[in-house]
């Protein structure tokens, strides 16, 4: 009995040590992707802040490329008001978008503009992910607009 009690102890110690050492010597199957998933590189092409058109806005924009594929954020400091019922995150061919509209609401041009998506949230950080077919050489604003009323609520002109 006591020889049979040592030999399972003796199995289950050396399959605990064999399984330990094998962890831990074993290599990564890939390396190439381990280390593209732990090195993420950002690259800036745009930013920059807010003003107030219709509504006060405030914060900063930037566009950066990730991983092959293109992002607008929003900072923690955005904020904009909560009186949209339909607001949208866009970019716009017009550096001074404000001065190519008139206000109170500065409604904007179709043809002018793409959406990115709808707007997450009123305040704080936010990212969205810009299409592959949209050439950011195009576009020179980032806006909050409301699409129900066409009424744009800030803008950030971009610049590298």
């Amino acid at each position: 009995m006591k020889l049979k009690y040592l030999l399972i102890v003796a199995v289950i110690s050396l399959t605990y040590s064999c399984t330990t050492e094998a962890s831990t010597t074993q290599p990564i199957a890939n390396p190439q992707i381990a280390s593209s998933v732990s090195s993420t590189k950002q690259q800036n092409i745009k930013s920059g802040t807010f003003v107030a058109g219709e509504h006060d806005t405030t914060g900063n924009a930037r566009i950066f490329r990730e991983n092959g594929k293109n992002y607008l954020e929003l900072n923690q400091a955005f904020t904009t008001s909560n009186l949209g019922p339909d607001l949208y995150i866009v970019i716009h061919r017009s550096s001074d978008v404000l001065a190519t509209t008139s206000p109170p609401a500065y409604p904007i041009k179709e043809a002018d503009y793409v959406i990115i998506a709808r707007l997450q949230k009123y305040s704080g950080s936010q990212r969205y992910l810009i299409p592959k077919n949209i050439n950011l050489e195009n576009y020179k604003s980032a806006v909050i607009w409301c699409r129900a009323f066409n009424a744009t609520f800030g803008i950030a002109k971009l610049r590298s």
